[in-house]
Protein backbone atom coordinates (compact mmCIF):
# COMPACT_ATOMS: atom_id res chain seq x y z
CA UNK A 1 0.00 0.00 0.00
CA UNK A 2 2.67 2.53 1.03
CA UNK A 3 4.86 2.05 -2.08
CA UNK A 4 1.85 2.85 -4.22
CA UNK A 5 1.31 6.11 -2.37
CA UNK A 6 4.72 7.50 -3.34
CA UNK A 7 5.30 7.38 -7.10
CA UNK A 8 8.37 8.58 -8.97
CA UNK A 9 6.44 11.64 -10.12
CA UNK A 10 5.64 13.70 -6.99
CA UNK A 11 2.18 14.61 -8.25
CA UNK A 12 0.89 15.64 -4.82
CA UNK A 13 3.80 17.99 -4.20
CA UNK A 14 3.59 19.50 -7.68
CA UNK A 15 -0.14 20.11 -7.29
CA UNK A 16 0.33 21.80 -3.93
CA UNK A 17 3.23 23.99 -5.07
CA UNK A 18 1.41 25.11 -8.20
CA UNK A 19 -0.86 27.29 -6.03
CA UNK A 20 1.65 28.82 -3.64
CA UNK A 21 -0.76 31.29 -2.08
CA UNK A 22 -3.20 28.51 -1.30
CA UNK A 23 -0.37 26.38 0.07
CA UNK A 24 0.83 29.16 2.37
CA UNK A 25 -2.71 29.75 3.61
CA UNK A 26 -3.08 26.04 4.36
CA UNK A 27 0.24 25.90 6.20
CA UNK A 28 -0.67 28.99 8.22
CA UNK A 29 -4.05 27.53 9.11
CA UNK A 30 -2.59 24.22 10.26
CA UNK A 31 0.17 26.01 12.18
CA UNK A 32 -2.46 28.11 13.94
CA UNK A 33 -4.49 25.02 14.81
CA UNK A 34 -1.35 23.32 16.14
CA UNK A 35 -0.49 26.41 18.15
CA UNK A 36 -3.96 26.35 19.72
CA UNK A 37 -3.50 22.72 20.71
CA UNK A 38 0.01 23.36 22.02
CA UNK A 39 -1.26 26.35 23.97
CA UNK A 40 -4.12 24.48 25.62
CA UNK A 41 -2.05 21.39 26.42
CA UNK A 42 0.92 23.44 27.62
CA UNK A 43 -1.05 25.68 29.96
CA UNK A 44 -3.02 22.68 31.24
CA UNK A 45 0.18 20.78 32.01
CA UNK A 46 1.65 23.91 33.63
CA UNK A 47 -1.42 24.02 35.86
CA UNK A 48 -0.97 20.41 36.91
CA UNK A 49 2.80 20.72 37.36
CA UNK A 50 2.54 23.91 39.40
CA UNK A 51 -0.09 22.43 41.69
CA UNK A 52 1.92 19.29 42.47
CA UNK A 53 5.30 21.09 42.63
CA UNK A 54 5.13 21.63 46.43
CA UNK A 55 4.69 17.88 46.93
CA UNK A 56 8.06 17.13 45.35
CA UNK A 57 9.80 19.34 47.92
CA UNK A 58 8.29 17.66 50.98
CA UNK A 59 10.70 15.73 53.16
CA UNK A 60 8.92 12.44 53.78
CA UNK A 61 7.88 9.00 52.54
CA UNK A 62 4.28 8.82 53.76
CA UNK A 63 1.69 11.51 54.40
CA UNK A 64 -1.35 11.61 56.66
CA UNK A 65 -4.13 13.75 55.26
CA UNK A 66 -7.82 14.27 55.90
CA UNK A 67 -9.93 12.14 53.56
CA UNK A 68 -11.87 15.27 52.55
CA UNK A 69 -8.69 16.98 51.30
CA UNK A 70 -8.37 16.55 47.54
CA UNK A 71 -6.19 19.61 46.87
CA UNK A 72 -3.97 22.06 48.75
CA UNK A 73 -6.29 24.98 48.12
CA UNK A 74 -9.06 23.48 50.25
CA UNK A 75 -7.08 21.18 52.53
CA UNK A 76 -8.84 20.08 55.74
CA UNK A 77 -7.13 19.91 59.11
CA UNK A 78 -7.10 17.03 61.58
CA UNK A 79 -5.91 16.53 65.18
CA UNK A 80 -2.15 16.47 65.59
CA UNK A 81 -2.52 13.62 68.09
CA UNK A 82 -3.03 11.23 65.19
CA UNK A 83 0.45 12.05 63.91
CA UNK A 84 2.00 11.57 67.34
CA UNK A 85 0.21 8.24 67.62
CA UNK A 86 2.23 6.75 64.78
CA UNK A 87 5.57 8.18 65.94
CA UNK A 88 6.41 5.09 67.97
CA UNK A 89 5.55 2.58 65.26
CA UNK A 90 8.26 0.24 64.04
CA UNK A 91 9.69 1.58 60.81
CA UNK A 92 8.93 5.25 61.52
CA UNK A 93 12.11 7.35 61.58
CA UNK A 94 10.58 10.77 62.26
CA UNK A 95 7.39 12.80 61.97
CA UNK A 96 6.81 16.40 60.89
CA UNK A 97 3.60 18.45 61.13
CA UNK A 98 2.74 21.01 58.48
CA UNK A 99 0.25 23.84 58.65
CA UNK A 100 -1.17 25.23 55.40
CA UNK A 101 -3.31 28.31 54.88
CA UNK A 102 -4.08 31.26 52.61
CA UNK A 103 -3.49 34.77 53.87
CA UNK A 104 -4.26 38.25 52.63
CA UNK A 105 -0.92 39.73 51.58
CA UNK A 106 -0.42 43.51 51.43
CA UNK A 107 1.72 44.44 48.41
CA UNK A 108 4.54 46.61 49.83
CA UNK A 109 4.76 48.54 46.53
CA UNK A 110 1.15 49.67 46.16
CA UNK A 111 -0.60 48.34 49.30
CA UNK A 112 -3.00 46.19 47.23
CA UNK A 113 -4.23 43.01 48.87
CA UNK A 114 -3.60 39.61 47.25
CA UNK A 115 -3.99 36.00 48.38
CA UNK A 116 -0.82 34.11 49.20
CA UNK A 117 -0.15 30.55 50.33
CA UNK A 118 1.33 30.17 53.80
CA UNK A 119 3.20 27.14 55.18
CA UNK A 120 3.92 26.75 58.87
CA UNK A 121 6.73 24.38 59.85
CA UNK A 122 8.58 23.34 62.98
CA UNK A 123 12.06 24.88 62.46
CA UNK A 124 13.58 21.96 64.35
CA UNK A 125 11.85 19.47 62.04
CA UNK A 126 11.55 21.19 58.66
CA UNK A 127 8.95 19.75 56.31
CA UNK A 128 10.56 20.94 53.07
CA UNK A 129 13.69 19.56 51.45
CA UNK A 130 14.90 22.92 50.15
CA UNK A 131 18.55 23.97 50.68
CA UNK A 132 17.57 27.65 50.77
CA UNK A 133 15.20 26.92 53.64
CA UNK A 134 17.62 24.64 55.49
CA UNK A 135 20.18 27.45 55.59
CA UNK A 136 17.72 29.92 57.14
CA UNK A 137 15.91 27.83 59.74
CA UNK A 138 17.44 29.77 62.63
CA UNK A 139 15.83 32.96 61.31
CA UNK A 140 12.39 31.33 61.48
CA UNK A 141 12.81 30.48 65.15
CA UNK A 142 12.20 34.15 65.94
CA UNK A 143 8.53 35.08 66.09
CA UNK A 144 6.97 36.93 63.12
CA UNK A 145 9.92 36.28 60.81
CA UNK A 146 9.14 34.70 57.44
CA UNK A 147 10.72 33.62 54.17
CA UNK A 148 9.28 34.90 50.89
CA UNK A 149 9.05 32.91 47.67
CA UNK A 150 11.12 34.85 45.15
CA UNK A 151 9.50 32.89 42.29
CA UNK A 152 6.08 34.36 43.04
CA UNK A 153 4.29 36.83 40.81
CA UNK A 154 6.15 40.12 41.32
CA UNK A 155 3.55 42.55 39.88
CA UNK A 156 0.82 41.19 42.15
CA UNK A 157 2.82 40.67 45.35
CA UNK A 158 5.44 43.39 44.97
CA UNK A 159 9.13 43.29 44.17
CA UNK A 160 10.10 41.92 47.57
CA UNK A 161 13.48 40.69 46.29
CA UNK A 162 14.57 44.21 45.32
CA UNK A 163 13.14 45.77 48.48
CA UNK A 164 14.88 43.20 50.66
CA UNK A 165 18.24 44.27 49.24
CA UNK A 166 17.59 47.79 50.48
CA UNK A 167 15.97 46.88 53.78
CA UNK A 168 16.50 43.60 55.62
CA UNK A 169 14.37 42.65 57.44
CA UNK A 170 11.49 43.98 55.38
CA UNK A 171 8.27 44.74 57.26
CA UNK A 172 5.09 43.68 55.44
CA UNK A 173 1.51 42.91 56.37
CA UNK A 174 -0.26 39.57 56.09
CA UNK A 175 -3.74 39.09 57.52
CA UNK A 176 -3.32 42.55 59.09
CA UNK A 177 -0.37 41.26 61.11
CA UNK A 178 3.03 42.83 60.65
CA UNK A 179 5.66 40.23 59.77
CA UNK A 180 9.27 40.61 58.74
CA UNK A 181 10.66 39.06 55.58
CA UNK A 182 14.17 37.96 56.51
CA UNK A 183 15.07 35.77 53.53
CA UNK A 184 14.05 34.22 50.24
CA UNK A 185 13.42 30.73 48.91
CA UNK A 186 12.20 29.30 45.63
CA UNK A 187 9.01 27.31 45.19
CA UNK A 188 7.02 29.02 42.44
CA UNK A 189 3.52 30.30 41.81
CA UNK A 190 0.59 28.16 40.75
CA UNK A 191 -2.95 28.62 39.52
CA UNK A 192 -4.18 28.71 43.11
CA UNK A 193 -1.24 30.60 44.65
CA UNK A 194 0.40 33.74 43.35
CA UNK A 195 3.21 33.20 45.82
CA UNK A 196 4.22 31.50 49.05
CA UNK A 197 5.33 32.38 52.56
CA UNK A 198 7.22 30.05 54.86
CA UNK A 199 7.26 30.57 58.61
CA UNK A 200 7.44 28.77 61.91
CA UNK A 201 4.37 27.06 63.32
CA UNK A 202 4.27 29.64 66.13
CA UNK A 203 4.15 32.54 63.66
CA UNK A 204 1.57 30.67 61.59
CA UNK A 205 -0.75 30.37 64.60
CA UNK A 206 -0.41 34.09 65.24
CA UNK A 207 -1.21 34.83 61.60
CA UNK A 208 -4.27 32.58 61.74
CA UNK A 209 -5.56 33.34 65.22
CA UNK A 210 -8.65 31.19 64.71
CA UNK A 211 -6.54 28.06 64.23
CA UNK A 212 -5.65 25.75 67.11
CA UNK A 213 -2.17 24.34 67.55
CA UNK A 214 -3.55 20.81 67.66
CA UNK A 215 -5.16 21.14 64.21
CA UNK A 216 -2.56 20.39 61.53
CA UNK A 217 -3.12 20.07 57.79
CA UNK A 218 -0.55 17.45 56.87
CA UNK A 219 1.36 14.83 58.77
CA UNK A 220 4.69 13.89 57.19
CA UNK A 221 6.33 10.58 58.03
CA UNK A 222 9.89 9.61 57.21
CA UNK A 223 10.49 5.86 57.18
CA UNK A 224 13.54 3.99 58.42
CA UNK A 225 15.96 2.86 55.70
CA UNK A 226 15.25 -0.57 54.18
CA UNK A 227 11.65 -0.53 55.43
CA UNK A 228 8.89 -1.58 53.04
CA UNK A 229 6.94 1.61 52.40
CA UNK A 230 3.87 -0.35 51.30
CA UNK A 231 3.84 -2.47 54.44
CA UNK A 232 4.42 0.55 56.68
CA UNK A 233 1.61 2.37 54.89
CA UNK A 234 -0.77 -0.52 55.55
CA UNK A 235 0.25 -0.71 59.22
CA UNK A 236 -0.26 3.02 59.73
CA UNK A 237 -3.58 3.07 57.90
CA UNK A 238 -4.82 0.39 60.28
CA UNK A 239 -4.29 2.56 63.38
CA UNK A 240 -5.39 6.01 62.21
CA UNK A 241 -9.09 6.99 62.22
CA UNK A 242 -11.24 6.20 59.18
CA UNK A 243 -11.43 9.87 58.20
CA UNK A 244 -7.68 9.96 57.56
CA UNK A 245 -5.61 8.56 54.72
CA UNK A 246 -2.00 7.44 54.73
CA UNK A 247 -0.61 8.10 51.26
CA UNK A 248 2.66 7.74 49.41
CA UNK A 249 4.03 10.79 47.62
CA UNK A 250 2.76 9.45 44.28
CA UNK A 251 -0.73 8.88 45.67
CA UNK A 252 -0.76 12.26 47.37
CA UNK A 253 0.24 14.04 44.15
CA UNK A 254 -2.26 11.98 42.15
CA UNK A 255 -5.14 13.29 44.29
CA UNK A 256 -4.17 16.86 43.46
CA UNK A 257 -3.79 15.99 39.78
CA UNK A 258 -7.17 14.23 39.68
CA UNK A 259 -8.90 17.18 41.29
CA UNK A 260 -7.68 19.71 38.74
CA UNK A 261 -8.10 17.32 35.81
CA UNK A 262 -11.60 16.01 36.51
CA UNK A 263 -12.86 17.46 39.80
CA UNK A 264 -12.77 21.08 38.66
CA UNK A 265 -13.73 22.93 35.49
CA UNK A 266 -10.09 23.68 34.61
CA UNK A 267 -9.13 20.34 33.04
CA UNK A 268 -12.27 19.93 30.86
CA UNK A 269 -11.97 23.57 29.74
CA UNK A 270 -8.45 23.07 28.39
CA UNK A 271 -9.42 19.73 26.83
CA UNK A 272 -12.27 21.50 25.05
CA UNK A 273 -9.77 24.07 23.76
CA UNK A 274 -7.68 21.25 22.27
CA UNK A 275 -10.78 19.86 20.55
CA UNK A 276 -11.62 23.30 19.13
CA UNK A 277 -8.10 23.68 17.76
CA UNK A 278 -8.36 20.23 16.19
CA UNK A 279 -11.69 21.08 14.53
CA UNK A 280 -10.40 24.44 13.26
CA UNK A 281 -7.47 22.72 11.58
CA UNK A 282 -9.65 19.98 10.14
CA UNK A 283 -12.02 22.52 8.57
CA UNK A 284 -9.13 24.49 7.07
CA UNK A 285 -7.49 21.38 5.58
CA UNK A 286 -10.82 20.11 4.26
CA UNK A 287 -11.55 23.39 2.51
CA UNK A 288 -8.07 23.46 0.93
CA UNK A 289 -8.21 19.85 -0.26
CA UNK A 290 -11.82 20.06 -1.42
CA UNK A 291 -11.00 23.16 -3.48
CA UNK A 292 -7.91 21.45 -4.87
CA UNK A 293 -9.92 18.38 -5.92
CA UNK A 294 -12.58 20.59 -7.53
CA UNK A 295 -10.00 22.59 -9.49
CA UNK A 296 -8.24 19.46 -10.76
CA UNK A 297 -11.34 17.36 -11.38
CA UNK A 298 -10.87 17.30 -15.18
CA UNK A 299 -7.26 16.15 -14.76
CA UNK A 300 -8.32 13.43 -12.33
CA UNK A 301 -11.03 12.33 -14.74
CA UNK A 302 -8.45 12.15 -17.54
CA UNK A 303 -6.20 9.98 -15.38
CA UNK A 304 -9.11 7.68 -14.58
CA UNK A 305 -9.92 7.46 -18.30
CA UNK A 306 -6.29 6.51 -18.95
CA UNK A 307 -6.61 3.61 -16.53
CA UNK A 308 -5.39 4.99 -13.23
CA UNK A 309 -7.35 3.49 -10.40
CA UNK A 310 -9.24 5.29 -7.65
CA UNK A 311 -6.62 3.95 -5.26
CA UNK A 312 -3.87 5.90 -7.03
CA UNK A 313 -5.84 9.15 -6.93
CA UNK A 314 -6.75 8.54 -3.29
CA UNK A 315 -3.04 8.15 -2.61
CA UNK A 316 -2.33 11.52 -4.21
CA UNK A 317 -4.87 13.30 -2.00
CA UNK A 318 -3.65 11.53 1.13
CA UNK A 319 -0.08 12.48 0.27
CA UNK A 320 -1.21 16.10 0.07
CA UNK A 321 -2.88 15.77 3.46
CA UNK A 322 0.20 14.29 5.12
CA UNK A 323 2.50 16.83 3.46
CA UNK A 324 0.29 19.63 4.79
CA UNK A 325 0.45 18.04 8.25
CA UNK A 326 4.25 18.01 8.19
CA UNK A 327 4.61 21.51 6.73
CA UNK A 328 2.06 23.00 9.15
CA UNK A 329 3.35 21.23 12.26
CA UNK A 330 6.87 22.70 12.13
CA UNK A 331 5.95 26.42 12.35
CA UNK A 332 3.27 25.59 14.93
CA UNK A 333 5.88 23.78 17.02
CA UNK A 334 8.38 26.65 16.79
CA UNK A 335 5.74 29.27 17.57
CA UNK A 336 4.53 27.33 20.61
CA UNK A 337 8.10 26.83 21.89
CA UNK A 338 8.69 30.56 21.76
CA UNK A 339 5.40 31.23 23.48
CA UNK A 340 6.26 28.80 26.28
CA UNK A 341 9.49 30.68 26.96
CA UNK A 342 7.66 34.01 27.09
CA UNK A 343 4.80 32.63 29.20
CA UNK A 344 7.22 31.14 31.75
CA UNK A 345 9.15 34.41 32.06
CA UNK A 346 5.94 36.32 32.78
CA UNK A 347 4.05 33.88 35.03
CA UNK A 348 6.89 31.74 36.50
CA UNK A 349 4.70 28.71 35.85
CA UNK A 350 6.59 25.50 34.94
CA UNK A 351 5.75 25.41 31.24
CA UNK A 352 8.12 24.00 28.61
CA UNK A 353 7.96 21.94 25.46
CA UNK A 354 7.81 18.23 26.20
CA UNK A 355 8.53 15.40 23.79
CA UNK A 356 5.32 13.63 24.75
CA UNK A 357 3.26 16.76 24.04
CA UNK A 358 4.98 17.33 20.69
CA UNK A 359 4.31 13.74 19.67
CA UNK A 360 0.67 14.05 20.79
CA UNK A 361 0.10 17.20 18.72
CA UNK A 362 1.90 15.67 15.73
CA UNK A 363 -0.37 12.61 15.86
CA UNK A 364 -3.43 14.85 16.21
CA UNK A 365 -2.22 16.88 13.21
CA UNK A 366 -1.78 13.78 11.06
CA UNK A 367 -5.22 12.49 12.09
CA UNK A 368 -6.73 15.93 11.50
CA UNK A 369 -5.27 16.25 8.00
CA UNK A 370 -5.87 12.62 7.10
CA UNK A 371 -9.49 12.80 8.22
CA UNK A 372 -10.08 16.01 6.29
CA UNK A 373 -8.48 14.44 3.22
CA UNK A 374 -10.69 11.36 3.55
CA UNK A 375 -13.81 13.56 3.59
CA UNK A 376 -12.59 15.53 0.57
CA UNK A 377 -12.14 12.24 -1.34
CA UNK A 378 -15.90 11.83 -1.62
CA UNK A 379 -16.01 14.32 -4.50
CA UNK A 380 -13.05 12.67 -6.23
CA UNK A 381 -14.51 9.16 -6.12
CA UNK A 382 -17.76 10.46 -7.58
CA UNK A 383 -15.95 11.91 -10.59
CA UNK A 384 -16.90 10.12 -13.82
CA UNK A 385 -14.88 10.82 -17.02
CA UNK A 386 -18.09 10.58 -19.07
CA UNK A 387 -19.79 13.28 -16.99
CA UNK A 388 -16.83 15.67 -17.18
CA UNK A 389 -16.14 15.31 -20.89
Amino acid sequence: MLPKLFRKTPLALLQMSSQRTRLLVAIAGIAFADFLMFFQLGVRDALFDSQVRPYATLKGDLFIVNKLSDNLQSIKSFPRDNLYRVAGMDGVESIRPLYIGQASWRNPDNQASRQIFVYGIDPNRPAFDLPEVEQQLDKLKLLNQVLFDKAGLTPQLGDVTALLKKQNPLSVQANDLEVKVVGLFTLGSSFSAEGNLLMSDSTFLRLFSERRANDIDLGIIEANPNVSIQQLQADLQAIVPDNLLVLTLEQFSAREFAYWNTGSSIGPTFNLGVAIGFLVGAVIVYQILYTDVSDHLPEYATLKAMGYSDLYLIGVILQEAFLLAALGFLPGFLLASGFYTFFKSVTFLPIAMKLSRAVTVLILTVVMCGGAGAIALRKLRAADPADIF
